[in-house]
């Protein structure tokens, strides 16, 4: 298996200036602030090292340099912010043990449209940003729980500017235990998304503009079944549920990644309920499956992707 190099980071603006580096020669100006280092060069082009924010409105760099495996969605910050726009030469520095291989490293590179800082790496600002390749519009992510499943749903989406992020199961109650594991998600979304806690899924798919995340199929199958009083009694409600929540599938316009358990596995659920939920589940994930761009397993956060 091929390994990462780590070393240390060291930028050079027009063979004169040296970052990181103490003062800067005639004909640049360094400004140090929220948003990281920012440079202008002699010919007026301006570099951002970027910083952890927070980030102001500001017009496009021509180059921005940052560490996209602390904390990714920072890149869709500075998308947002208009720090970084088409015309941007994104490049990705800083690479340890939080990305277990060059591949790994390579494939979240193509996720956000960036570029990986190598020994050497030229980069002329005059010249057009290289353009991200288009990603898969409708993505269904399966796996079991604790799979990681959600973890890459968001990494997926981590670059995206405009992302909501749609919440299908009960926020808890009583139940302490699934309070907490409901706060651990809320804590994970990065603090420019917009969260929307609803069932009603199919207007979302209809009406998004931004990205859309939908955690999870499984939550929301569950709610049906609630609402449809399914659990002892006819499905028939539920299939005509499922069979909308996928014609709004594959009409959506915006890109959108759902989370979905995989069920089964060989084990069949004691009760009669369980199995009509498994049935109804398992069904609905080939269908969206049908409809998707992509589809990919998570196992153990290992990614396997299930071609057609």
């Amino acid at each position: 298996m091929a390994h990462l190099v780590h070393r240390p980071l060291e930028i050079v603006v027009d063979e004169l200036l040296r970052l990181p580096g103490e003062g800067a020669p005639p004909g640049f100006e360094t400004v140090e602030t929220s948003e990281g280092l920012s440079v202008t060069g002699q010919d007026g082009a301006r570099l951002l090292l970027a910083g952890p924010g927070p980030y102001g409105t500001s017009t496009p760099y021509d180059v921005v340099i940052l560490d996209v495996l602390d904390r990714p969605e920072r890149l869709g910050e500075l998308r947002r912010s208009g720090l970084v726009g088409p015309g941007t030469h994104v490049v990705a520095a800083g690479f340890d043990h939080r990305v277990p291989s060059p591949g790994e490293l390579a494939r979240r590179a193509k996720l956000w449209g960036v570029r990986v800082a190598a020994d050497g790496m030229v980069i002329d600002s005059s010249l057009p940003a290289p353009q991200a390749e288009p990603q898969p519009r409708r993505t269904l992510l399966l796996g079991g729980s604790r799979s990681g499943k959600s973890a890459e749903a968001e990494l997926r989406l981590a670059g995206e500017p405009y992302v909501t992020y749609v919440a299908t199961g009960p926020s808890g109650g009583d139940d302490p235990e699934w309070r907490r594991r409901v706060a651990e998600h809320r804590g994970r979304r990065p603090g420019h998304w917009e969260t929307v806690e609803s069932t009603d899924l199919v207007p979302l798919l209809r009406q998004a503009e931004g990205a859309l995340m939908i955690d999870g199929l499984g939550t929301w199958v569950a709610a049906v079944f609630d609402e449809c009083g399914a659990w002892e009694g006819s499905t028939a409600g539920v299939a005509e549920r499922c069979a909308e929540l996928v014609r709004a599938w594959r009409g959506a316009r915006a890109r959108v990644v759902a989370v979905s358990d995989e069920v089964g596995s060989g084990v069949v659920p004691a009760t009669s309920s369980g199995r009509r939920f498994r049935d109804a589940l398992g069904r609905l994930n080939q269908a969206i499956a049908a409809e998707s761009d992509e589809v990919a397993l998570v196992v153990a956060g290992r990614l396997t992707p299930l071609p057609v």
